[in-house]
């Protein structure tokens, strides 16, 4: 456990070096944490973070205003209750369940394949920047049935987009590029809605150009919303909790060689993933009314972030929660994809990852076509493992080696 004293801050770049080792001290001495110097509090134990998540009468997104919406275009799902919420959802829901996620899971796998070719011969990869990154643009791109050819430009934009949602403490310069970063997908997306209007297909931005609201469709803005929505929250599991998937089976190679045999034990290994190092690390509300966590009071009016690092780590809510357990009995693989989820990765209540479903598609169709390809799979030599995100987490790159393919190894069929 790290030294901590009264000069501690989240936003210090130690903690930023290696948050876990504060997530005891946390829960332990300061459960509600306050940050003067952006006027917020922080709550890192589970049960506390669950409630904050599941009243949202009490505590509202509103923050997404500031911190979401001028990037966004529009209000996003997370800002919506009631009818609204319900009904714009259930355009969501259908797009990722059903026949249109079996479509998905099909592309996913297609997508991987082409991704991961060159390297194959090469025996070596870096998990994150040659193949997460991509593969999670490119793979959201599809669903939502945007041109893939101009996933490096999206990417770009995107960077800046989730730069925004998720700085705590923007220079004006960084904050002008994202917002720049904005205007631009803004910019490459209108079109591509004016003409879905006139000409709807199957994919996703056909149907929210064609959905119904009280009678009404929705206009532009609400669209470019949703859909930089989507791009937002969709790369998240792709891009991080692949690799910090292959991590963790690399650190522990015994529950690594059970999964190569056993890959029904995959799910597993993915929910103890999304649980141990969850891809998004702080879920931002706002206290509608005075609230008391852990004997502190918290003011009406603030800001509250949701620490879901630690919660997901609290000894109240888990046995051995530090220890990386595909076997964990406390976790419940078949709902850890749905709303009755033991672990918080997917945030919890109302405002649950709507994409849920997919992400657990997603994962297993791409680790189950990479684990017999990445044989003998370990970390490159002179490699060296760092992590990156406050508000979001994941590694840096995750360059490693493996014995190398022949030519037509992907399994494309």
């Amino acid at each position: 456990m790290p030294m901590v004293g009264s000069g501690f801050s989240i936003l210090s770049e130690d903690f930023a070096a290696a948050p876990h080792r504060s997530f005891a001290w946390l829960r332990e001495h300061a459960p509600v944490h306050y940050e003067p110097s952006i006027d917020s509090y922080f709550l890192s134990r589970f049960q506390d973070v669950k409630r904050v998540l599941t009243d949202h009468e009490a505590f509202t997104t509103e923050t997404l205003q500031v911190r979401a919406q001028p990037v966004m275009r529009g209000p996003v799902l997370a800002q919506m209750t009631g009818a609204e919420h319900t009904a714009k959802r259930k355009t969501f829901v259908r797009a990722f369940t059903g026949a249109a996620l079996q479509d998905h899971t099909r592309a996913v796998h297609a997508n991987a394949a082409d991704l991961i070719a060159p390297f194959l011969a090469r025996g070596r990869v870096d998990l994150v920047n040659d193949f997460g990154k991509p593969f999670a643009v490119q793979m959201t791109l599809d669903v939502l049935g945007l041109d893939k050819e101009d996933w490096r430009q999206v990417a770009e934009w995107h960077s800046g987009v989730a730069e925004f949602i998720t700085g705590i403490a923007l220079t004006p310069e960084r904050r002008r590029h994202c917002l720049d970063c904005a205007e631009q997908l803004e910019a490459y997306l209108v079109p591509v809605i004016e003409h879905r209007r006139r000409h709807p297909g199957e994919d996703l931005v056909s149907k929210l150009c064609t959905a119904e609201f009280d009678g009404t469709t929705m206009g532009n803005d609400e669209v470019t919303a949703l859909i930089v929505n989507v791009l937002v929250a969709a790369t998240e599991p792709a891009d991080k909790t692949l690799a910090l998937l292959f991590k963790h089976l690399i650190d522990h190679p015994d529950q690594m060689a059970r999964v190569r045999r056993d890959p029904a034990l995959l799910p597993a290994a993915i929910a103890e993933t999304l649980r141990y190092t969850p891809p998004v690390q702080l879920i931002p509300r706002l206290a509608q009314r005075e609230a008391v966590f852990a004997g502190t009071t918290v003011p009406a009016g603030a800001t509250v972030f949701c620490m879901i690092g630690p919660a997901n780590r609290d000894p109240e809510a888990f046995t051995a929660p530090d220890t990386f357990d595909i076997d964990r009995p406390d976790l419940g693989t078949a709902r850890s994809f749905t709303a009755a989820a033991q672990h918080l990765a997917f945030g919890t209540g109302l405002h649950q990852c709507v994409g849920a479903a997919f992400a657990r598609a997603e994962l297993e169709t791409v680790a189950a076509m990479l684990l017999p390809l990445l044989d003998q799979v370990r970390y490159s030599p002179g490699f060296r493992y760092r992590e990156t995100g406050l508000y979001t987490r994941g590694p840096a790159a995750l360059s490693l080696d493996f014995t190398p393919v022949r030519e037509g190894g992907t399994g494309r069929g």
